[in-house]
């Protein structure tokens, strides 16, 4: 019986809720984390269940709207517009625990916490994120401490993006791509497209080498998208070389050294008059060092219903699962509408019935005033929205990018009320009301 509630996830007799002795504070859902995945959820589990009943942990005092880093990067919006204080979006009545996760022991439904607090859950939901680790590129973090060099993925680096972008004169511009797994695999060209304006604005432009090294084989992940990217390269004149990954920065001789992922030991050694980089990025260690990672370190999570695959009574959401499909607050929220539903079932001894296709979306910024909206599934098929054809730039997509979703991320994701099926359709539904 027991292996058979693994495999099928809601069996409440050996749900693992016994042991709250030695913990000092008991919830009936706890949620680690404070990001998109954790206050959405947050939110509905407050419906769910009541708020007395609930609690987010995250050390955090502000939270970001990290998509909106891009435009931050280049100058079009500002860093203070991108963020809020972490209490003001937690729903009321939730109690935020303002520690960071130490461990977890999915065993006796306890967490630590770094001050030494004890909690005990019924349900956990893990919403930790993932980690970015530029340390692991020889010369960083301290090659920041110099001009040129920049970083749209860290609150601490992305304005410096937008330093070097100004001071820019002329010479190469480049931009890198880890070989890991990344939160936004977009995001690293959006800012190649948008320097690429910015230097044709200010009349700069004809002066610029701008190259995008990527650890990757291809420009995008589905084909569709990335063949109108190609013929956007093409027509601007951005170099684009694959497979080369950036292990070294020598930020005091403005050069960047990649390796050639394709012949061990080549070594290419770059000049740069402007550098973005894309850290290499892994899995939340508090994780990984726990019994609820996969071989990697990824949560472990079925990847239809979001349970966890040995421990029943945990679910995940967000960068920090093993999820086969690309990491974005899109895709967090058609997560969080699934892994509601799976949740309500739970709770009546009933077997999750709504099932996640891997649904996900990049709006690839392609200038100040146009977007390629790329939305997929786990097949890397597309799962579009609107009834045109979407791998087309367009101004509309921009204006849905830059105004329109930040604020109905604040007051409809982070409120648990955009989800599910064709998440941008119902976010502009959510915009007119």
């Amino acid at each position: 019986m027991a292996a058979l509630c693994r495999s099928v996830g809601f069996c409440a007799s050996h749900l693992h809720t016994g042991s709250r002795a030695s913990a000092k504070q008991h919830y009936k859902m706890l949620v680690l984390g404070g990001g998109s995945g954790g206050i959405a959820m947050g939110a509905r589990m407050k419906r769910m269940l009541g708020a007395e009943n609930v609690a987010v942990v995250e050390p955090s005092q502000v939270h970001y709207y990290q998509p909106l880093w891009t435009l931050v990067g280049a100058g079009a919006k500002t860093l203070a517009s991108s963020g809020r204080p972490t209490s003001s979006v937690v729903p009321s009545g939730v109690k935020l625990v303002k520690s960071k996760v130490q461990e977890i022991n999915p065993d006796t439904n306890t967490v630590r916490t770094d001050d030494g607090t004890d909690l005990s859950y019924e349900y956990l939901i893990v919403a930790l994120g993932l980690e970015l680790h530029f340390e692991k590129i020889k010369g960083l973090p301290e090659g920041f401490e110099h001009p040129k060099i920049g970083s749209n993925y860290s609150v601490e680096t992305v304005d410096k993006t937008w330093t070097a972008l100004q001071n820019f004169q002329e010479g190469n511009a480049v931009f890198s791509f880890p070989n890991t797994p990344v939160k936004c695999a977009g995001a690293p060209q959006k800012i190649m497209y948008l320097t690429d304006a910015f230097l044709r604005k200010t009349g700069k432009r004809e002066k610029a080498n701008i190259l995008y090294n990527t650890s990757l084989p291809v420009l995008f992940g589905v084909k569709k998208y990335a063949d109108s990217l190609w013929d956007i390269v093409k027509q601007r004149n951005l170099k684009v070389n694959l497979r080369q990954n950036l292990i070294e920065v020598r930020a005091d001789e403005q050069k960047a050294v990649f390796e050639n992922l394709d012949k061990p030991g080549e070594i290419t050694v770059c000049e740069y008059d402007m550098l973005h980089v894309t850290p290499p990025m892994g899995p939340n260690s508090v994780i990984k060092g726990s019994p609820l990672a996969d071989e990697a370190g990824w949560l472990d999570v079925d990847k239809e219903n979001l349970q966890h695959k040995r421990y029943p009574n945990v679910f995940g959401i967000g960068d920090c699962t093993n999820l086969p499909t690309s990491r974005t607050v899109a895709a967090v929220a058609a997560q969080s509408a699934v892994l509601n539903r799976t949740i309500k079932k739970i709770l009546k001894n009933e077997k999750p019935d709504k099932k996640y296709d891997g649904y996900t979306s990049c709006p690839l910024v392609t200038s100040y005033n146009t977007v390629v909206l790329a939305e997929f599934d786990y097949n890397g098929q597309p799962l579009e929205t609107f009834p045109i054809n979407q791998a087309k730039e367009r101004r509309l997509m921009y204006h849905m990018k830059a105004d329109v979703m930040p604020h109905l991320y604040w007051h409809g994701l982070l409120k648990g009320l955009w989800g599910g099926p064709e998440p941008y359709r119902k976010l502009l539904h959510l915009g007119m009301k």
